[in-house]
């Protein structure tokens, strides 16, 4: 079925409830349902442009790639890796749900069958849209957010595919062992894509695995907080990266039964939750009444990306105590209609551009295209939760600077010692 006409007649099944506009508008209902309607058309509007040229063989000849204005001398064929990367690991989980027949059911078939599709392409080197594997050292960084996609939905994205597109996709992601780590956030990437070929019963290369974990314990600054490398960078990469790939890896080698240098992995993997929860909770703290949030850092351009971990946790089912799910819900709300409630945020065509609240390329950082910004995507998991769950269930409350900046009782917080 031809795209228009397919997504003429989901729409019309969905109806106004499903808040599939051009203005993505939002919800005022004290629970989540329009809320959920809200994030599943950002979803859509992300991933149909992506998902529908790649699986036709069509994503390098009509994705306008737009450059930061200092980009360096660099592959043009990483841009398609990362665009289809990043996306991937943030809709896994709801292309992982189970099938109904709802108009969300339709899409969610429509959309996991061309991601299977898109799969099976870009590791066809005969393909047209083979995407571009041998382009440098950023391969290393987008393998890993494909292998951690593959990880949130083994079920739905690896399960399916044919025997040589698996043997092609293992072949492609070993073959990123050749690019040299520096000693920063891109540990976590060797380390995950090592996880990821574990998951599926394939050696793998435990020095990079766990040197990348024993590095980001290293790294540990104290109060919820992660050094990238050696110093300390107040940007938002321990939401980008560090947090929820460590913790995710970790998961899967406690799962696994394995060990790290000797040790037990469910002795970190308890140590890093509980980090992490406590960066969740300063990333809460950091959006103001209206939504916004500090404009700090590196790779801005990744938008909302900076809520990652707090979008983790809430699908995982892993908050803190101090984080109720109506109150994670309604701040991540907030985030996400200060973001993308600006046009300018998409091309005519549908993709994504530079910058942070709409349009504005030169905030893009020497080694980001506009592939780089559908890490963005990675704010949705809490989609991976089912309409029925009790996170789109509970009453909205305030967060906590709504609570502070009105008079309202809210919560004090002190550093932590773990």
């Amino acid at each position: 079925m031809k795209r228009r006409s397919f997504f003429a007649k989901l729409m019309a099944g969905m109806g106004a409830g499903m808040g599939l506009t051009p203005a993505l508008a939002g919800s005022k209902d004290s629970t989540g349902t329009g809320e959920r309607a809200y994030l599943l058309a950002l979803l859509r509007k992300m991933a149909v442009p992506i998902l529908e040229n790649l699986a036709a063989g069509t994503l390098k000849k009509n994705f306008p790639i737009e450059y930061s204005p200092t980009w360096r001398d660099r592959s043009a064929d990483v841009c398609y890796l990362e665009a289809f990367g990043r996306l991937l690991a943030g809709i896994a989980p709801w292309l992982a749900l189970p099938d109904d027949s709802s108009s969300e059911g339709q899409l969610r078939q429509h959309l996991r069958a061309l991601a299977q599709r898109c799969l099976a392409n870009s590791v066809n080197p005969q393909h047209p849209d083979y995407l571009g594997w041998g382009a440098g050292p950023q391969v290393l960084v987008d393998s890993a957010y494909l292998c951690n996609a593959l990880l949130r939905a083994p079920k739905a994205l690896w399960a399916p595919l044919d025997d040589s597109t698996k043997a092609r996709l293992i072949a492609e992601i070993k073959g990123a062992r050749r690019y040299e780590l520096p000693y920063n956030n891109w540990v976590l990437f060797a380390a995950m894509n090592e996880a990821w070929l574990l998951s599926i019963g394939q050696q793998a290369d435990i020095l990079r695995l766990n040197t990348g974990l024993r590095k980001a314990q290293e790294w540990y600054a104290g109060d919820g907080w992660l050094k990238d490398g050696d110093s300390f960078h107040f940007d938002y990469y321990n939401s980008y990266v560090m947090w929820p790939m460590l913790l995710e890896i970790l998961q899967q080698l406690d799962a696994a039964g394995q060990r790290i240098f000797h040790q037990p992995a469910g002795a970190m993997l308890a140590q890093t939750l509980k980090r992490t929860q406590r960066y969740c909770e300063h990333l809460e703290r950091l959006v103001s009444p209206e939504g916004t949030y500090p404009t700090i850092g590196r790779s801005l351009t990744y938008r909302t990306a900076a809520f990652q971990p707090l979008a983790l946790l809430a699908w995982q089912k892993r908050l803190p105590a101090s984080l109720p799910e109506g109150q994670v819900r309604a701040v991540l709300h907030a985030v996400h209609q200060a973001v993308w409630r600006h046009p300018s945020n998409f091309t005519a065509d549908g993709f994504l551009t530079l910058g942070f609240a709409g349009h504005n390329p030169q905030l893009a950082d020497w080694y980001s295209n506009n592939g780089s910004m559908y890490i963005a995507a990675t704010s949705l998991l809490t989609l991976g939760l089912p309409a029925d769950d009790s996170y789109w269930r509970a009453p909205a409350q305030a967060w906590t600077q709504q609570r502070a900046w009105s008079g309202q009782p809210f919560a004090k917080d002190y550093a932590v010692d773990y």
